[in-house]
Protein backbone atom coordinates (compact mmCIF):
# COMPACT_ATOMS: atom_id res chain seq x y z
CA UNK A 1 0.00 0.00 0.00
CA UNK A 2 1.00 3.61 -0.56
CA UNK A 3 0.78 5.10 2.95
CA UNK A 4 1.04 8.63 4.29
CA UNK A 5 1.78 8.86 8.01
CA UNK A 6 0.34 11.62 10.21
CA UNK A 7 1.82 12.16 13.66
CA UNK A 8 3.74 14.64 15.78
CA UNK A 9 5.32 13.68 19.16
CA UNK A 10 7.80 11.01 20.27
CA UNK A 11 4.99 8.57 20.99
CA UNK A 12 4.24 8.40 17.24
CA UNK A 13 7.78 7.46 16.24
CA UNK A 14 7.56 3.68 16.92
CA UNK A 15 4.56 3.43 14.58
CA UNK A 16 6.28 5.49 11.89
CA UNK A 17 9.41 3.34 12.08
CA UNK A 18 7.34 0.14 12.04
CA UNK A 19 5.60 1.23 8.85
CA UNK A 20 8.94 2.14 7.28
CA UNK A 21 10.17 -1.38 8.07
CA UNK A 22 7.00 -3.02 6.71
CA UNK A 23 6.12 -4.05 3.17
CA UNK A 24 4.15 -0.82 2.68
CA UNK A 25 5.50 2.29 0.94
CA UNK A 26 5.53 5.39 3.17
CA UNK A 27 5.40 8.26 0.67
CA UNK A 28 5.10 11.23 3.06
CA UNK A 29 4.69 12.29 6.68
CA UNK A 30 2.21 14.88 7.90
CA UNK A 31 3.05 16.66 11.15
CA UNK A 32 2.38 19.85 13.05
CA UNK A 33 4.41 22.97 12.21
CA UNK A 34 7.65 23.64 14.07
CA UNK A 35 6.97 24.97 17.58
CA UNK A 36 8.91 26.85 20.24
CA UNK A 37 10.55 24.47 22.72
CA UNK A 38 13.12 24.46 25.49
CA UNK A 39 14.41 27.32 27.62
CA UNK A 40 15.47 29.28 24.55
CA UNK A 41 12.01 28.83 23.00
CA UNK A 42 13.58 28.06 19.64
CA UNK A 43 11.46 26.84 16.74
CA UNK A 44 11.90 23.08 16.80
CA UNK A 45 10.62 20.42 14.38
CA UNK A 46 8.43 17.64 15.73
CA UNK A 47 9.79 14.17 16.48
CA UNK A 48 8.07 12.83 13.37
CA UNK A 49 9.52 15.62 11.21
CA UNK A 50 13.00 14.71 12.42
CA UNK A 51 12.45 10.98 11.83
CA UNK A 52 11.00 11.56 8.37
CA UNK A 53 13.91 13.74 7.27
CA UNK A 54 16.37 11.11 8.50
CA UNK A 55 14.47 8.47 6.51
CA UNK A 56 14.33 10.61 3.36
CA UNK A 57 10.53 10.89 3.49
CA UNK A 58 8.74 14.04 2.33
CA UNK A 59 7.37 16.13 5.23
CA UNK A 60 4.14 18.15 5.07
CA UNK A 61 3.50 20.72 7.82
CA UNK A 62 0.12 22.35 7.21
CA UNK A 63 -1.14 24.74 9.87
CA UNK A 64 -4.54 23.18 9.24
CA UNK A 65 -5.39 20.06 7.22
CA UNK A 66 -8.14 22.12 5.57
CA UNK A 67 -5.59 24.19 3.64
CA UNK A 68 -6.13 23.82 -0.15
CA UNK A 69 -2.39 23.58 -0.89
CA UNK A 70 -2.01 20.73 1.58
CA UNK A 71 -5.00 18.84 0.21
CA UNK A 72 -3.73 19.34 -3.33
CA UNK A 73 -0.35 17.83 -2.43
CA UNK A 74 -2.02 14.94 -0.61
CA UNK A 75 -4.08 14.25 -3.75
CA UNK A 76 -0.94 14.30 -5.88
CA UNK A 77 0.69 11.72 -3.60
CA UNK A 78 -2.29 9.41 -4.34
CA UNK A 79 -2.08 7.42 -1.09
CA UNK A 80 -4.14 4.31 -0.55
CA UNK A 81 -4.31 5.13 3.14
CA UNK A 82 -3.31 7.71 5.75
CA UNK A 83 -2.36 6.35 9.17
CA UNK A 84 -2.61 8.63 12.22
CA UNK A 85 -0.87 8.47 15.60
CA UNK A 86 -1.13 11.51 17.89
CA UNK A 87 -1.22 13.99 15.01
CA UNK A 88 -2.84 16.76 17.06
CA UNK A 89 -5.21 18.41 14.58
CA UNK A 90 -8.78 17.78 13.45
CA UNK A 91 -9.02 16.41 9.92
CA UNK A 92 -11.90 17.79 7.81
CA UNK A 93 -14.09 15.50 5.73
CA UNK A 94 -12.61 16.95 2.52
CA UNK A 95 -9.20 15.56 3.51
CA UNK A 96 -10.60 12.30 4.85
CA UNK A 97 -11.98 11.52 1.39
CA UNK A 98 -8.67 11.84 -0.48
CA UNK A 99 -7.03 8.44 0.24
CA UNK A 100 -8.68 5.44 -1.43
CA UNK A 101 -9.17 3.67 1.90
CA UNK A 102 -9.50 6.73 4.11
CA UNK A 103 -7.57 7.46 7.30
CA UNK A 104 -7.06 5.06 10.20
CA UNK A 105 -6.07 6.14 13.69
CA UNK A 106 -4.13 4.41 16.48
CA UNK A 107 -5.69 5.57 19.75
CA UNK A 108 -4.29 4.67 23.17
CA UNK A 109 -7.43 3.41 24.91
CA UNK A 110 -10.01 0.66 24.62
CA UNK A 111 -12.61 2.58 22.66
CA UNK A 112 -15.28 3.74 23.31
CA UNK A 113 -13.59 4.38 26.67
CA UNK A 114 -11.54 7.55 26.93
CA UNK A 115 -12.21 9.28 23.64
CA UNK A 116 -10.15 12.44 23.37
CA UNK A 117 -6.69 13.94 23.73
CA UNK A 118 -5.52 12.37 27.02
CA UNK A 119 -6.73 8.76 27.24
CA UNK A 120 -3.71 7.38 29.10
CA UNK A 121 -3.76 10.15 31.71
CA UNK A 122 -7.46 9.68 32.39
CA UNK A 123 -7.14 5.90 32.66
CA UNK A 124 -4.58 6.35 35.46
CA UNK A 125 -6.46 9.23 37.06
CA UNK A 126 -9.63 7.17 37.33
CA UNK A 127 -7.92 4.05 38.67
CA UNK A 128 -8.43 1.72 35.69
CA UNK A 129 -6.69 -1.65 35.94
CA UNK A 130 -6.60 -2.31 32.20
CA UNK A 131 -6.20 -0.07 29.18
CA UNK A 132 -4.98 -0.70 25.66
CA UNK A 133 -4.85 0.60 22.11
CA UNK A 134 -7.37 0.62 19.29
CA UNK A 135 -7.10 1.13 15.55
CA UNK A 136 -10.21 2.61 13.97
CA UNK A 137 -11.42 4.38 10.84
CA UNK A 138 -11.20 8.13 11.27
CA UNK A 139 -14.42 10.07 10.72
CA UNK A 140 -15.80 13.48 11.61
CA UNK A 141 -16.77 12.55 15.20
CA UNK A 142 -14.33 12.51 18.12
CA UNK A 143 -12.80 9.00 18.06
CA UNK A 144 -16.16 7.53 17.04
CA UNK A 145 -15.24 5.55 13.92
CA UNK A 146 -15.58 1.78 13.44
CA UNK A 147 -12.89 -0.40 15.01
CA UNK A 148 -10.28 -2.42 13.15
CA UNK A 149 -8.12 -3.89 15.93
CA UNK A 150 -7.56 -3.87 19.69
CA UNK A 151 -4.84 -4.81 22.17
CA UNK A 152 -4.91 -4.68 25.97
CA UNK A 153 -2.29 -3.56 28.47
CA UNK A 154 -2.22 -3.82 32.27
CA UNK A 155 -1.82 -0.58 34.20
CA UNK A 156 0.89 -1.33 36.76
CA UNK A 157 0.62 0.10 40.30
CA UNK A 158 3.49 2.56 39.81
CA UNK A 159 2.87 3.45 36.17
CA UNK A 160 3.00 7.09 35.21
CA UNK A 161 1.37 8.39 32.05
CA UNK A 162 4.86 8.44 30.55
CA UNK A 163 5.81 4.82 31.29
CA UNK A 164 2.41 3.49 30.26
CA UNK A 165 2.33 5.49 27.04
CA UNK A 166 5.81 4.28 26.16
CA UNK A 167 4.69 0.63 26.36
CA UNK A 168 1.50 1.34 24.43
CA UNK A 169 3.36 3.19 21.69
CA UNK A 170 5.58 0.16 21.06
CA UNK A 171 2.81 -2.42 21.22
CA UNK A 172 0.49 -0.16 19.25
CA UNK A 173 2.99 0.10 16.40
CA UNK A 174 2.57 -3.60 15.76
CA UNK A 175 -1.20 -3.28 15.91
CA UNK A 176 -1.14 -0.44 13.38
CA UNK A 177 0.96 -2.37 10.87
CA UNK A 178 -1.24 -5.45 11.33
CA UNK A 179 -4.30 -3.31 10.64
CA UNK A 180 -2.78 -1.93 7.44
CA UNK A 181 -1.84 -5.48 6.41
CA UNK A 182 -5.41 -6.64 7.02
CA UNK A 183 -6.90 -3.82 4.99
CA UNK A 184 -4.56 -4.54 2.09
CA UNK A 185 -5.39 -8.25 2.07
CA UNK A 186 -9.11 -7.63 2.51
CA UNK A 187 -9.18 -9.92 5.55
CA UNK A 188 -9.97 -7.12 8.02
CA UNK A 189 -13.37 -5.46 8.32
CA UNK A 190 -14.22 -2.52 10.56
CA UNK A 191 -16.78 -3.11 13.32
CA UNK A 192 -18.97 -0.26 14.67
CA UNK A 193 -18.09 0.96 18.16
CA UNK A 194 -20.36 0.09 21.05
CA UNK A 195 -22.78 2.80 22.08
CA UNK A 196 -22.37 2.02 25.79
CA UNK A 197 -19.30 2.61 27.95
CA UNK A 198 -18.42 5.92 26.33
CA UNK A 199 -16.13 8.18 28.38
CA UNK A 200 -14.24 11.33 27.44
CA UNK A 201 -10.60 12.23 28.03
CA UNK A 202 -10.08 15.95 27.46
CA UNK A 203 -6.59 17.43 27.58
CA UNK A 204 -5.27 17.82 31.14
CA UNK A 205 -4.21 21.41 31.73
CA UNK A 206 -1.74 22.76 34.25
CA UNK A 207 -4.55 23.90 36.56
CA UNK A 208 -5.86 20.31 36.65
CA UNK A 209 -2.43 19.10 37.79
CA UNK A 210 -2.42 21.04 41.06
CA UNK A 211 -2.49 18.59 43.98
CA UNK A 212 -5.32 18.86 46.50
CA UNK A 213 -3.81 17.72 49.79
CA UNK A 214 -7.24 17.43 51.41
CA UNK A 215 -7.93 14.49 49.06
CA UNK A 216 -7.14 10.88 50.05
CA UNK A 217 -3.62 9.59 49.46
CA UNK A 218 -4.82 7.31 46.67
CA UNK A 219 -6.22 10.30 44.79
CA UNK A 220 -3.03 12.33 45.27
CA UNK A 221 -0.98 9.41 43.99
CA UNK A 222 -3.16 9.04 40.88
CA UNK A 223 -3.09 12.74 40.05
CA UNK A 224 0.69 12.87 40.26
CA UNK A 225 1.20 9.72 38.18
CA UNK A 226 -1.37 10.81 35.59
CA UNK A 227 0.35 14.18 35.18
CA UNK A 228 3.88 12.77 34.90
CA UNK A 229 5.72 13.82 32.79
CA UNK A 230 3.25 16.37 31.38
CA UNK A 231 1.83 18.77 32.33
CA UNK A 232 3.56 17.93 35.63
CA UNK A 233 1.85 17.76 39.03
CA UNK A 234 2.54 20.70 41.31
CA UNK A 235 1.80 22.42 44.57
CA UNK A 236 2.94 25.66 46.19
CA UNK A 237 5.38 26.08 49.06
CA UNK A 238 5.81 29.50 50.66
CA UNK A 239 3.92 30.99 47.75
CA UNK A 240 6.09 29.50 45.00
CA UNK A 241 5.32 26.62 42.70
CA UNK A 242 6.96 23.27 43.42
CA UNK A 243 6.73 20.57 40.77
CA UNK A 244 6.31 17.03 42.05
CA UNK A 245 7.64 13.72 40.79
CA UNK A 246 5.71 10.52 41.63
CA UNK A 247 4.78 10.06 45.30
CA UNK A 248 4.28 6.93 47.35
CA UNK A 249 1.55 6.40 49.97
CA UNK A 250 3.18 5.20 53.18
CA UNK A 251 1.82 3.71 56.40
CA UNK A 252 2.18 5.73 59.54
CA UNK A 253 0.50 8.22 61.78
CA UNK A 254 -1.82 10.73 60.18
CA UNK A 255 -0.26 14.03 59.18
CA UNK A 256 -2.37 17.16 58.67
CA UNK A 257 -3.16 17.70 54.97
CA UNK A 258 -0.34 19.63 53.32
CA UNK A 259 1.98 19.47 56.33
CA UNK A 260 5.57 18.48 55.56
CA UNK A 261 7.51 16.11 57.83
CA UNK A 262 11.22 15.61 57.20
CA UNK A 263 13.24 12.74 58.66
CA UNK A 264 16.74 11.48 57.89
CA UNK A 265 15.30 9.06 55.34
CA UNK A 266 12.24 10.70 53.81
CA UNK A 267 10.03 13.70 53.19
CA UNK A 268 6.35 12.99 53.74
CA UNK A 269 3.29 15.17 53.22
CA UNK A 270 -0.09 14.77 54.86
CA UNK A 271 -3.30 14.02 52.97
CA UNK A 272 -6.86 13.26 54.05
CA UNK A 273 -5.78 9.69 54.78
CA UNK A 274 -2.23 8.28 54.89
CA UNK A 275 0.76 10.54 54.22
CA UNK A 276 2.69 10.27 50.96
CA UNK A 277 6.46 10.19 50.58
CA UNK A 278 8.03 12.51 48.01
CA UNK A 279 10.65 11.17 45.64
CA UNK A 280 11.80 14.12 43.52
CA UNK A 281 10.71 17.75 43.37
CA UNK A 282 11.52 20.76 41.23
CA UNK A 283 11.49 24.27 42.70
CA UNK A 284 10.89 27.21 40.37
CA UNK A 285 13.92 27.95 38.21
CA UNK A 286 15.84 24.86 39.34
CA UNK A 287 16.33 21.31 38.06
CA UNK A 288 14.50 18.30 39.43
CA UNK A 289 16.20 17.06 42.62
CA UNK A 290 15.82 14.50 45.37
CA UNK A 291 13.18 15.54 47.89
CA UNK A 292 15.63 15.20 50.78
CA UNK A 293 18.10 17.51 49.05
CA UNK A 294 15.32 20.07 48.57
CA UNK A 295 14.25 19.76 52.22
CA UNK A 296 17.79 20.32 53.50
CA UNK A 297 17.86 23.64 51.69
CA UNK A 298 14.24 24.73 52.24
CA UNK A 299 14.08 23.59 55.88
CA UNK A 300 10.28 23.37 56.17
CA UNK A 301 8.92 24.12 59.65
CA UNK A 302 5.81 22.90 61.42
CA UNK A 303 4.03 26.04 60.25
CA UNK A 304 4.74 25.44 56.56
CA UNK A 305 2.12 23.84 54.31
CA UNK A 306 1.87 22.62 50.74
CA UNK A 307 -1.17 24.29 49.22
Amino acid sequence: MRVVFAGTPDVAVPSFEALLASSHEVVAAITRPDAAAGRGRRETPSAIAVSAVEAGVEVLKPRRPSEPDFQQRLSELAPDLVTVVAYGALVPSSALQIPKQGWINLHFSLLPAWRGAAPVQHAILHGDDITGATTFVLEAGLDTGPILGVLTEEIRPRDTAGTLLERLSVAGAGLLVASVDGLESGELAAVPQRTDGVSLAPKIKSADARVDWTAPAMRVDRVVRACTPTPGAWTTFRGRRLKLGPVRPVPGELVAPGSVVVTRESVVVGTATAPVALDRVQPEGKPMMAALDWARGARPTSDDRFV
